[in-house]
């Protein structure tokens, strides 16, 4: 592009006298992708089947591989990667509400359904 090109700023119309508008290769525009980092709710607990009742229970992560009870059965069971896992749950990492998430959506980009703000489900 020559050096000290001026355009009007009303008509875009050029004002160098000593350029002609073929002399002027203007190249083609390419957007490039938005690129947004989305930010990693990782599941801080499951939901599991209990295999006594078959009532759903909520257990922390830091309990796996360890034997848990049934708060409604009071049966014990080890939980561990057997177990009925039938949801995992995190905290959004926008507005920090629980989030519940089917094991099918874990690795997706997903919105939140509190605040619609955007993240992907850690596996």
């Amino acid at each position: 592009m020559p050096a000290r090109l001026v355009h009007c700023r009303s008509c875009r119309a050029m004002l160098n006298s000593e350029l002609s508008d073929d002399s002027i290769v203007i190249p083609e525009f390419f957007p490039l992708p938005e690129v947004s980092e989305l930010p990693v709710a990782r599941p801080r607990g499951s939901y599991v089947t209990c295999p006594g009742c078959s009532e759903e229970l909520r257990i922390h992560r830091k309990y796996q591989g360890l034997k848990v009870q049934c708060k409604h059965c009071e049966r014990t069971f080890l939980f561990g990667p057997q177990s009925a896992v039938t949801a995992v749950y995190m905290p959004c990492p926008h507005c920090q509400r629980e989030l519940r998430a089917s094991l099918k959506y874990l690795g997706s980009k997903v919105s939140c359904l509190h605040c619609s703000g955007h993240l992907e489900l850690a596996r």
